[in-house]
């Protein structure tokens, strides 16, 4: 008889211990300082949970973002109350999945994928994990058709692929939350997700009921985190909505993201890294910030050929009109175009407040014909034109007669100007679009086909 080695042995013993009862190993919480709570006793992993027995009140759920020698950085995920040094600290199973499906068009979550709406427990056609598997970029299907988003002026002038990701840059009080409902009302996408994170929850209520409305949220799913959220709940909130327009994209599906915004994402991770002790770099944001980044927007885009796609749009908070801030100069960089809106314009009643002279969409070269893509040239030259010379115009200083291409801009301005803008509830799909852009075009192309 021969011997048996130790693992054949120990695999001989498993046989009769199948469902092994592994002892409960708990911590103790030691500190807690702001939001962050120190614990000890109970190794976990970063992105581990666990809950914090609190004196008469309910456990405290909270989550492993870092870690020191034998102390574990934890940030909860709910209001902490009644926690006291010493309080027990109990890992547990990690929420390492989501529920998807198509019973989720119409509903509204929150950050855990839970319900906020009301109607009851979701059904899901399934759970999938929680982190996706990144997509090789080789494997990615060319941006090489175009997404209809219902806006003429972004249609005709900024034409979004699909697939493409575009950061929608604005202040506060521009109407891009406008701008938003009207894409996910007017767009030929068959999904739309929509992750609404660090808002007021006022204007999550108003943008589901006013902005969004039934036919919106019809084919949406709406993932919501406000401002009063925790830091880590808006950052789950984000990459939950990614996740569930991944699974739509997976099934074969077009879908359009609409992330408001993306500076409540980067603002979330950056109260999370001050707390644990990362040093703040450019103007109090911590490296990680700027790493996280890429790492959400990457994920959306077309899948592999013959499959679905994600086109994303993100808001980015530009604080007091700085385009250089340092979220915004970042996003810019990773992001294939940016929409700005004007101030100025919204003070005019200009809407969609669109700054086409500072807008680009950079795959717009890649899925329009070359005509059209002559036409947007010749629209932003005139438009510019008539900019450089708007003060001597309005002054009645320009003298007629002293440059063919301003004489031209000042004859065709209120007919772009009127191109440019669109009523709440007025659709201008793409089509439409064409045909009244190339009317546009036609008598500005023949006065100035000597440019």
């Amino acid at each position: 008889m021969s011997r048996l080695s130790l693992p054949e042995r120990i695999r001989n013993y498993q046989r009769f211990v199948p469902d092994a009862i592994l002892p409960e190993v708990t911590g103790r919480l030691t500190r807690m300082i702001g939001l962050t709570l120190e614990a000890v006793g109970c190794p976990m992993m970063v992105g581990d949970r666990c809950l914090i027995s609190g004196a008469g009140s309910a456990p405290v759920e909270a989550e492993v973002v870092g870690f020191e020698g034998g102390r574990m950085f934890l940030m909860p995920l709910t209001t902490v109350e009644g926690l006291q040094p010493g309080a027990k600290v109990t890992p547990v199973a990690s929420a390492g999945k989501i529920p998807v499906g198509f019973n989720l068009l119409g509903r509204v979550l929150n950050g855990n994928a839970e319900p906020l709406d009301g109607r009851g427990p979701l059904q899901p056609d399934t759970h999938i994990p929680y982190n996706g598997t990144i997509i090789n970029p080789l494997h990615r299907a060319p941006i090489r058709e175009t997404l209809d988003v219902g806006i003429r002026c972004i249609n005709s002038l900024l034409t979004v692929g699909v697939g493409q990701r575009l950061g929608l840059f604005a202040g506060s009080g521009v109407g891009k939350s406008m701008l938003l409902g009207m894409m996910t009302r007017f767009t030929d996408a068959d999904i739309t997700v929509v992750g609404l994170i660090g808002e007021r929850g006022r204007e999550v209520k108003e943008f589901i009921e006013d902005i969004l409305g039934p036919e919106g949220l019809a084919r949406s799913v709406v993932v919501a985190s406000p401002a009063d959220d925790s830091p880590l709940m808006r950052l789950r909130a984000s990459m939950l909505t990614t996740r569930i327009a991944e699974y739509f994209r997976d099934q074969g599906k077009k879908v359009l993201l609409l992330m408001d915004s993306l500076t409540r994402y980067a603002q979330a991770q950056r109260e999370i890294a001050l707390a644990v002790g990362e040093p703040p770099a450019t103007k109090g944001y911590p490296p990680s910030v700027f790493a996280k980044l890429p790492q959400l927007v990457e994920r959306a885009g077309n899948g592999k050929a013959g499959g679905g796609s994600i086109t994303a749009f993100y808001t980015v908070l530009t604080e007091g009109d700085d385009q250089q801030d340092p979220i915004a100069d970042a996003s810019r960089a990773i992001l294939d175009g940016h929409i700005v809106l004007s101030r100025s314009l919204a003070e005019e009643g200009h809407y969609p407040a669109i700054n086409i002279e500072a807008s680009i969409s950079r795959v717009m070269p890649h899925v329009v014909t070359p005509e059209h893509l002559r036409h947007a040239q010749r629209f932003k030259q005139l438009y510019a034109r008539y900019q450089q010379s708007r003060d001597l115009i309005s002054i009645g200083a320009y003298m007629q007669g002293a440059d063919p291409e301003t004489d031209l801009a000042i004859v065709k301005m209120p007919e772009m100007r009127a191109f440019l803008q669109q009523g709440l509830t007025e659709s201008a799909l793409r089509d439409e679009s064409a045909q009244a852009f190339n009317l546009l075009m036609a008598g500005m192309v023949a006065k100035g086909s000597n440019k």
